[in-house]
């Protein structure tokens, strides 16, 4: 089965994915889009796995360890008081993670909240230009690590 996650592999082992980030060890970093929360990142796996579960127990440590470097790097970058990690794989069947940085100043009402309630729509799409420094700013953090 080809699913968006194959697709995006694909073009980030091209180099030519808009949101590309940086390759890691296990996979690739891309930006999400939108960016619901400034740092929202995915990490796809290379190659491609149906889930988690379909891993080696070095390859699940690998990816896990990517993840949290991830996790460390938006954690600096972005001042966000923590990170929500989620893989669910139920519309695209096929591992990635998500990384939501979650900040301290989001409204009340959806700072302790599911990321899923938070307006997607009303958040504008990936632009390259206006992107570009927070992508350099986490490419810059995975490459000191």
């Amino acid at each position: 089965m080809t699913t968006v996650i194959h697709r995006q592999v694909e073009a980030c082992r091209k180099g030519d994915f808009p949101r590309l980030i940086a390759p890691m060890p296990s996979g690739w970093v891309i930006l999400g889009d939108p960016q619901v929360v400034p740092g929202y990142c995915l990490l796809l796996p290379d190659p491609v796995v149906p889930h988690l579960n379909a891993l080696s127990k070095e390859e699940r440590v690998g990816f896990l360890n990517d993840m949290t470097i991830l996790g460390d790097v938006l954690l600096q970058i972005t001042g966000a008081a923590r990170i929500n990690y989620e893989m669910l794989g139920n519309l695209e069947p096929a591992l990635h993670a998500h990384l939501f940085p979650r900040y301290d100043g989001e409204a009340d009402d959806l700072r302790t909240a599911p990321i899923w309630l938070h307006d997607w729509h009303a958040t504008p799409p990936f632009d390259a230009s206006e992107h570009a420094g927070l992508m350099g700013e986490i490419r810059q953090g995975l490459q000191a690590r």
